[in-house]
């Protein structure tokens, strides 16, 4: 019996533990990026198994499916789920495009050194398809990034986290985050 490589769209709206534990909410980091995309729980958990981009149907089913979530989210008032969304839409778009630039999606050696580049012909389609799948998720990031309803919340999520940062209370949460992801930041 073979998995099925991307998960069925939701029967309903996802989670949204940020709305109801302050401590998620405000341990929480945009970064640069995607910053914290795969450490990030309990969202990565919620959200990694919508996304997929191993062919260009995969990739469109799995960008439109996230782009429903990242609505929800934002249609809820979940800053950190959609933000979350957003990071899994960017890292389809930046993952298929290092397939498509690099064969077999490794950018690096094992020596730790920048692999060259595809030079030869795409004969059997992969790298376009992969970049088709890149241009596919690009589409759906830039449409996150200029959703109105998104900018709204991350104003009032920066505004809530300065406050709460100020307040002195970050290095108690801090301590709770670290020790729900683990020390180094990434989950086991």
């Amino acid at each position: 019996m073979t998995r099925a490589i991307l998960k069925a769209p939701a029967d309903g709206p996802l989670p949204t533990p940020a709305l109801d534990d302050p401590s998620i909410r405000t341990s929480y980091t945009i970064g640069r990026g995607e910053t914290g995309v795969l450490t990030f729980e309990p969202y990565k958990s919620l959200i990694l198994p919508y996304w997929a981009f191993k062919t260009i149907g995969i990739a469109g089913s799995s960008a439109k499916t996230l782009w429903d979530i990242f609505q929800s989210y934002c249609e809820r008032g979940d800053f950190v789920g959609a933000d979350m969304t957003r990071k899994f839409i960017q890292m389809g778009m930046t993952r298929s495009r290092r397939y498509a630039n690099h064969r077999g999606g490794r950018k690096y050696g094992k020596d730790g050194k920048v692999l060259p580049k595809w030079t030869e012909e795409d004969v059997s389609g992969q790298r376009e398809e992969k970049e088709e799948a890149s241009k596919i998720f690009k589409e759906y990031w830039q449409r996150c990034t200029r959703d109105e309803s998104y900018r709204v919340l991350k104003d009032a999520w920066s505004a809530e986290k300065k406050a709460w940062e100020r307040s002195g209370q970050s290095r108690a949460a801090t301590s709770a985050a670290e020790s729900r992801q683990g020390v180094d930041g990434r989950d086991g």
